[in-house]
């Protein structure tokens, strides 16, 4: 294996978009509400909610209007930190009561192993919080995957699409962009990556259109 790290995305690289938009979205959106209103005064919560009335612009905003906000952002798919932050929280309850399991294609589960097995450090970045992430991978519906990973990265290093965020995590990793491979399913994650000089592959699992990086239907299509 040439490279010492590989860095991959959730969404439509390791688990089904679908997973996320008709299973974790709409449970969120449900349990949301009445998890911030009974929450409101735990710490954690509370920097949230502060959080969402900064990105609100009203300082005074009501636990209804904050609601009613985080809502609108659910359905609008917005990469909001205190948005996935809460998110994450809610999630935790769902699989920790047996909702729901984390999808993680098998595949990717089977690689994820193998990289591991060989000494590759396997890092995630994605969207969601690194809370959110941690619970899909330790709820995976192959059981716990967590101890696989060495890092996790999410919206508060940089937004995904940005250069900057992937300078940012190389420097956490102390490694040359060539010893780096970056797994995702968007082009304008992978360009941003490609810029800095990371390796890329993306991932062409629902018919997606490839662009100009090495594509691989699954994990195992991925070049060691």
């Amino acid at each position: 294996m040439k490279y010492s790290a590989i860095v991959t995305d959730i969404e439509g690289t390791t688990s089904r978009i679908s997973f996320v938009t008709e299973v974790l979205f709409p449970y969120a959106a449900r349990e949301l509400p009445a998890f911030i209103q009974t929450q409101q005064h735990n710490p954690d919560v509370a920097a949230q909610l502060q959080a969402c009335r900064t990105l609100m612009q009203q300082s005074d905003a009501s636990i209804e209007q904050i609601s009613h906000q985080l809502l609108q952002w659910i359905a609008a798919d917005e990469k909001v930190t205190p948005l996935k932050a809460l998110q994450g929280m809610v999630w935790q309850h769902g699989y920790q009561t047996g909702a729901f399991t984390g999808h993680v294609y098998d595949d990717a589960v089977r690689q994820l192993q193998h990289w591991h097995s060989k000494g590759v450090k396997l890092y995630v970045y994605s969207s969601g919080s690194v809370q959110a992430q941690q619970l899909l991978f330790q709820y995976s519906d192959a059981g716990d995957l967590t101890p696989l990973f060495s890092g996790y990265f999410d919206t508060r290093i940089g937004a995904k699409r940005d250069i900057s965020s992937y300078a940012a995590i190389l420097q956490k990793l102390q490694l040359p962009p060539k010893q780096v491979l970056f797994l995702s399913d968007v082009t304008a994650e992978l360009d941003a990556a490609a810029q800095l000089g990371i390796d890329t592959v993306q991932l062409i699992r629902e018919r997606q259109p490839a662009a100009k990086h090495k594509t691989a239907a699954d994990f195992y299509q991925v070049a060691e």
